[in-house]
């Protein structure tokens, strides 16, 4: 013990020789001084005059040639004075993100202290270090990047601003760039989005819901995660109380306030091709593993398949209303459409509805699940019947039948006794293509219309498929794509809208790599184009019909399942040429009693599907496909039908020769015996 206080003794004289104190002190205050004047002397070199451009940075979309399609910029927001921003929303913010905001000077060291231990006692984040003034300088002049240089920047350019500009107006800066999440840039945007209101109407619990959304709108999100959302406003809520921003009582209201979404936010960008850019982020999101904020806030180049020329097309089609049935004062007749090149899967075109878009709503054109109605028949029977050996002049038996409680018709309830496979095609019968699945067996039937990338379920293996009557339903996309194997050569190249994607330091973090599989041959995938384009030329589908053009597709439609209702619930054309596959789906978002559609497919969506395809294609060289046409099929089938009656004929007059050959040998020994008992009764 004496000799452990011995050396305590010995170093505290060596410290007081050496003056290691005094030392470290002025070691300390020259450090602090340097960081003082290396601070003071960046920060007033600062450049802060891009600051009240907002934020700058826009996600860029390109075109299949590398041109700019479209921008998401990222400063789409009306600016709100700080007059017209009530306290309680104020307080919120300030409770959650800077509580301090009004005493410090840009950088709050104390904030980040509290911050870090409020943190770990929470078990979680629950309370920001960054200032507003810091967020508010990352957010509209630097770089997403995460770096100790840009971290420094930040600290300089905060100082910087709170030079220049008073707390008020950094306040109102900060309330009008800021994101929100749900592409609702900016308080004013934000308040539509999830309240449906001008800032200055929201009340404490609203503003409260939207200052928690701010540190990270992908998890605080009351429309992705609504109890979360409601956690989070609670917690801003109960920071407004401990900084008394509000009283118990208007706790305690806020508290209990039931939340009411209602978006009345519209089209956060207003950039062209609304519809396909929609696409672009559900599959950079859902194939590359990006977030609809990084999209939205990180200024990447998104390189597509996108032809300008044809999506113009195609939104064109979509605003001339006389092509589409008139629909309800309260609901009008919908529709979905894509286009895509069937060497390569790539998307040209796409739109997912009619009407005002609202950002990354349903989109009919990818998200649609519907029954496929006739349009089915070529995937699950005429396909999988000529994998088997069957040829499209065989006869197929068209008459009223049962197969067990199964009882299909045809639409015209008119049956011809037989017809060969090229007519049921063209005329889309129902009877012969269930009793020829039936036939080739359903599991043939299932095992195609899984090929060709059809979803089904277990309880789609029934004779019902033959004719498109499915569990969960499909997309226009997911028809487009099934049909395009017919246009190349019996192989499905997989749909995609992106080649690839940069992000805003210059880095390719995601590429296109195609893909296709064989569905079928090419012997199968001509036959059925030759069926297919008798459809087109003189069949249900002539109003698909393009002079000079080849055009191969097949209609299809559903019946209202509402007893009673005679009437259409979808309405479909599916098509291509060798240049393009699509598919068009119109109907009611919602069938009932009152919604329905009273016309065919010919008469609906086969015309828009031509007036797109026309428009599309124009100013290209007409291309034809090399496959005979339905009219050899017939010659062939007329031939046959002949010799057939022929043979029939041939084969009576045999029947007949031999009959009558057997009387004249029955009447001649019938004579025979008369003369022989005449001459016998003489002889008497």
């Amino acid at each position: 013990m004496e000799r452990r206080s011995s050396k305590i003794s010995r170093l505290r004289k060596l410290w007081k020789q050496k003056h290691v104190t005094q030392i470290t002190i002025l070691a300390m205050a020259v450090t602090l001084l340097g960081i003082l004047i290396f601070f003071y002397v960046f920060s007033s070199g600062a450049d802060i005059s891009t600051l009240e451009a907002g934020l700058a940075q826009s996600t860029v979309i390109y075109d299949q040639n590398g041109e700019v399609a479209s921008k998401i910029s990222a400063n789409k927001n009306e600016g709100v004075p700080i007059t017209k921003i009530p306290d309680h929303l104020k307080n919120a913010v300030i409770a959650i993100e800077d509580q301090r905001f009004y005493s410090h000077n840009g950088i709050d060291l104390i904030g980040i202290a509290r911050a870090f231990f409020r943190n770990i006692t929470a078990g979680g984040i629950v309370e920001g270090g960054s200032t507003i003034t810091q967020q508010l300088t990352k957010n509209a002049l630097l770089s997403p990047e995460k770096t100790y240089k840009r971290k420094i920047e930040e600290l300089f350019l905060a100082r910087k601003i709170e030079e220049e500009y008073s707390k008020d107006e950094i306040l109102e800066m900060y309330f009008n760039q800021i994101y929100f999440g749900e592409g609702a840039w900016g308080i004013k945007s934000a308040a539509a989005k999830y309240f449906g209101k001008e800032p200055e109407a929201l009340t404490a619990s609203e503003s409260a819901m939207l200052a928690g959304i701010i540190k990270a709108p992908s998890a605080w999100n009351p429309y992705q995660d609504f109890e979360k959302a409601v956690e989070r406003r609670n917690t801003v809520l109960a920071l407004m109380k401990e900084n008394k921003f509000i009283t118990n009582e208007q706790y305690e209201t806020a508290l209990s306030e039931e939340v009411e979404l209602n978006d009345k936010g519209g089209d956060p960008f207003h950039g062209q091709f609304p519809y396909y850019v929609d696409h672009v982020f559900a599959e950079a999101i859902e194939e590359y593993g990006l977030t609809q904020d990084e999209l939205l806030t990180g200024g990447y180049e998104i390189y597509t398949e996108l032809d300008p020329g044809m999506q113009t097309a195609m939104e064109t089609a979509y605003q001339n209303d006389s092509l589409f049935p008139e629909g309800k004062e309260d609901q009008i007749v919908q529709s979905g459409a894509v286009l895509l090149d069937p060497a390569t899967g790539g998307i040209r075109a796409l739109v997912g509805g009619r009407g005002d878009h609202v950002f990354r709503a349903y989109n009919r054109a990818t998200e649609l699940k519907a029954q496929p109605g006739s349009t089915m028949k070529p995937l699950s029977v005429y396909v999988p019947a000529l994998e088997n050996g069957w040829s499209p002049e065989d006869m197929l038996k068209d008459e009223k039948m049962k197969f067990g409680n199964y009882e299909p018709r045809n639409y015209s309830d008119h049956y011809r006794g037989e017809v060969p496979m090229y007519e049921a095609v063209q005329e889309s019968l129902n009877v012969p293509a269930v009793w020829l699945l039936n036939e080739l067996g359903i599991d043939s039937g299932f095992d195609a219309a899984e090929r060709f990338g059809i979803p089904l379920k277990k309880e789609d293996r029934n004779l019902g498929l033959a004719l498109g009557g499915l569990q969960e339903g499909v997309s226009p996309l997911m028809m487009a794509e099934a049909y395009s194997v017919f246009a190349n050569n019996g192989e499905k190249a997989e749909a995609h809208a992106i080649t690839k994607i940069v992000d805003a330091e210059g880095n390719t973090i995601g590429e296109w790599k195609e893909t296709s599989t064989k569905v079928t041959t090419k012997a199968v995938s001509d036959k059925m184009t030759t069926m297919l384009l008798g459809v087109v030329e003189d069949g249900t589908g002539t109003g698909a019909q393009i002079d000079g053009r080849d055009l191969a597709g097949k209609t299809g439609s559903t019946e209202v399942p509402i007893e009673g209702i005679n009437g259409v619930k979808d309405q479909w054309f599916v098509g291509y040429t060798p240049q393009l596959a699509g598919a068009v789906w119109v109907g009611y978002d919602h069938t009932d009693e009152s919604h329905y559609l009273t016309t065919t497919s010919s008469e609906g969506a086969a015309l828009i599907f031509r007036n797109i395809i026309e428009n599309a294609l124009q100013g290209t060289e007409p291309a034809f496909f090399n496959v005979p046409r339905i009219s050899d099929y017939e010659e062939k089938s007329r031939r046959q039908k002949f010799e057939k009656e022929l043979e029939e004929f041939e084969e009576a007059i045999k029947k007949e020769k031999g009959k009558w050959k057997d009387k004249l040998k029955k009447e001649a020994e019938k004579w025979e015996r008369k003369w022989k008992n005449q001459g016998d009764e003489d002889d008497d």
